[in-house]
């Protein structure tokens, strides 16, 4: 669901629910403030009602996140292991609300600051009845304050991102999807105008179909959040939000079931999105985007839509730049037109035209000179408001591309490169900044500062200016 709050916002539940790989790919990973969304205004459209699906039997299911029939997979059971308590020590934000001392403070305080909430609820619409049966027996659960100021050992590359998310079994588990639902598909986009390839990309990457979710109850994570902690302003809102949701009926608490941030369903909504986004899209007079194939697509769609999506056009195109390519040029903020990009030499693999020469477009170079380069598109960019990290959205703009049958990537990854951990990142970002190249805090999470940072250092010594932090490029720093 489209991120702005901060600059830069999205959900992280996202670091739980991609394939329990680790949100870290390096350069392309999303720094650890990167959460949720505004609240908006609540949408609705109605399509055809005989064209109606449901996640699970019935429109219902014993927990969120259970899988489709149509590719539901028999598997061996699994036995629940508890969940670890509190460590009972500082956050490593440094933030003094994330000491162990107000935690404990505020943790003791739980119970009346959630009654305090009463008024902005009454405001909202929520009943007193439901504000007290949604909120009875409520506990914080403070194990979320050592996920929210984690500062995890990021080791993935974005090719064995891709390669664990854009893998055969996914791209076949997405076209049974396609398959089943094809006239639900159909009505979307007709709809939306937004292509059911990059919807059920999104489906499969942010929850393998279903078949992965969150564990904790929506309402009690926003509930801590809202009460403990260095998020309360933002969280106030999420959690205000998700009893307006219970209250009008869209779904039921054992429906809210997601990740500590607060996110649920199969394409993770926080609760301020699902009020933005979420559409009653077979008409039934309810928002289920956890069990209501319907509503999930449509819903989906409307985020994507509302968020800019140009129907027809594709999120971008796999590219060859010529080995002379200045690749300062390779830049967010350095976007022509795809006629303007050939005259620099840059050519679409494979020899194949563009299809609008006049598309604007931006060229990124995840692995430098070294890997392979596209030219992004608005699709792109708006793919990465539903989540701000350039791996991510390569990731679903790829399985997209495969669902609807295209091939793998061309162009080699640099496989050999050794993937920096986070004390050698912060240590690039550190003597970056000594240097003068880099402003701003050094924190081990690579982003577009970064990669700017490391051109210009790159640049002042004459090697290929493409952002890319190698083993080698941190020698070069220590050395100069």
């Amino acid at each position: 669901m489209a991120g702005r709050e901060e600059g830069a916002v999205k959900r992280l539940c996202s670091l739980a629910l991609t394939g329990a790989i680790g949100w870290a790919v390096g350069a392309m990973a999303p720094t650890a403030d990167v959460l949720a969304q505004n609240a908006g205004t609540r949408g609705s459209v109605a399509l055809q009602p005989d064209i109606t699906g449901s996640v699970t039997p019935q429109n219902r299911a014993p927990r969120s996140g259970a899988a489709p029939r149509a590719i539901a997979q028999t598997q061996a059971p699994v036995v629940a292991q508890p969940a670890p308590p509190w460590s009972g020590e500082d956050g490593a934000s440094g933030h003094p609300l994330m000491t162990a001392v107000a935690i404990r403070a505020a943790a003791a305080n739980f119970p009346q600051c959630v009654a305090n909430y009463w008024p902005d609820a009454a405001k909202r619409g929520v009943t007193r009845a439901n504000f007290e049966r949604f909120t009875a027996g409520l506990t914080p659960d403070l194990r979320i304050m050592d996920l929210m100021d984690s500062q995890p050992e990021f080791t993935k590359s974005i090719w064995d991102y891709l390669d664990i998310l854009v893998k055969g079994e996914r791209i076949a588990r997405g076209r049974e999807i396609i398959a089943s639902y094809s006239k639900i598909f159909d009505a979307v986009e007709r709809a939306y105008g937004v292509d059911r390839y990059v919807i059920t990309a999104i489906w499969g990457v942010e929850s393998n179909y279903s078949t992965l979710g969150g564990d904790r109850s929506v309402v009690r994570s926003t509930a801590t959040l809202a009460c403990i902690g260095r998020r309360q302003a933002y969280f106030k809102d999420e959690f205000l939000t998700a009893l307006e949701i219970l209250n009008r009926g869209d779904l039921r608490p054992e429906q809210m079931i997601g990740s500590w941030a607060g996110a649920f369903g199969p394409t993770q909504f926080m609760p301020t999105a699902f009020k933005r986004f979420a559409v009653d899209g077979d008409g039934d007079g309810r928002r289920d985007v956890v069990d209501n194939v319907t509503d999930l697509i449509a819903s989906t769609a409307n985020n994507l839509k509302k968020d800019g999506w140009q129907a027809g056009q594709s999120w971008g195109y796999e590219v060859e730049v010529p080995d002379n390519f200045n690749f300062m040029n390779a830049a967010r903020r350095r976007s022509m037109t795809l006629a303007q990009w050939e005259q620099t030499g840059v050519r679409r693999v494979g020899g194949k035209p563009f299809p609008r020469a006049s598309d604007e477009a931006y060229l990124l170079a995840p692995a430098g000179a070294q890997g392979p380069a596209f030219l992004m598109l608005r699709n792109f960019r708006v793919i990465m408001k539903y989540n701000p990290a350039e791996a991510y959205a390569m990731a679903i703009g790829h399985l997209a591309d495969r669902l609807r049958g295209g091939g793998p990537f061309v162009q080699a990854w640099p496989r050999h490169e050794r993937v920096l951990t986070r004390a050698e990142r912060l240590e690039l970002q550190q003597l970056l900044a000594r240097r003068g190249f880099y402003r701003g805090e050094p924190d081990g999470q690579f982003g577009g500062m970064t990669r700017e940072a490391l051109r210009g250092f790159q640049a002042s010594i004459g090697s290929p200016a493409d952002g890319f932090a190698t083993a080698e490029m941190l020698d070069r720093l220590r050395r100069n």
